[in-house]
């Protein structure tokens, strides 16, 4: 468990942002920056199932294939993949190739289709709290799951969605910055607020 590290312009980052130059640009660039729209949510809560049991570095680095065997995360055309569209995709080595993580993908863009166009977002930000705990001073600090976290899983279930148990689902709300889990002393801290992005 640590408090903030340099990065390498000597600048303070959660530690884990400083182990490899994905995680850099993925903390710096987008971790913890709101995301409100339905496609931007649903790569991210994609991304989330299927990083679940692997290490994150994976996902990040296996990124644009998940968005080229997904088409680009638009639940439309996701909705509508079949059985030769599963073969596909538990063929391409670009991607992770789990079945059940699969088929929650695709049965996930179809819950987002029968939400309707925006719902997905104000599903997923009606669970963010409405106040700011303190900045987490270590990764110690950093809660697994939360009770708006176990809401929101419990939401999403309720409409058909899979793989978004109370851990992925606050995974979730950190990534696409519903919480500010950034650590009091990182560079980043309170630089997404306010800012709207995919």
């Amino acid at each position: 468990m640590s408090g903030p590290l340099p990065g390498p312009d000597g600048g303070l980052r959660c530690p884990w942002a400083v182990g490899s130059p994905d995680y850099l640009t993925y903390h710096d660039e987008e971790w913890g920056r709101p995301v409100r729209d339905d496609r931007g949510l649903y790569e991210r809560l994609s991304l989330e199932a299927f990083q679940s049991g692997l290490a994150w570095i994976t996902i990040l680095r296996k990124r644009e294939g998940f968005r080229v065997a997904f088409a680009g995360f638009d639940p439309v055309l996701v909705a509508a993949f079949d059985d030769r569209d599963r073969a596909r995709l538990m063929a391409d080595s670009g991607i992770v190739r789990n079945r059940a993580k699969i088929d929650a993908t695709i049965a996930n863009a179809a819950a987002i289709v029968a939400l309707g166009p925006g719902r997905l977002t104000e599903l997923i930000w009606s669970a963010a709290p409405s106040s700011s705990p303190p900045a987490p001073q270590t990764t110690a600090d950093l809660p697994a799951a939360t009770p708006e976290s176990k809401a929101l899983s419990r939401m999403l279930k309720r409409h058909g969605f899979r793989f978004v148990g109370p851990t992925t689902a606050y995974a979730l709300m950190q990534a696409c910055g519903l919480v500010d889990d950034h650590l009091a002393g990182c560079r980043s801290r309170g630089s997404g607020r306010g800012e709207a992005g995919a």
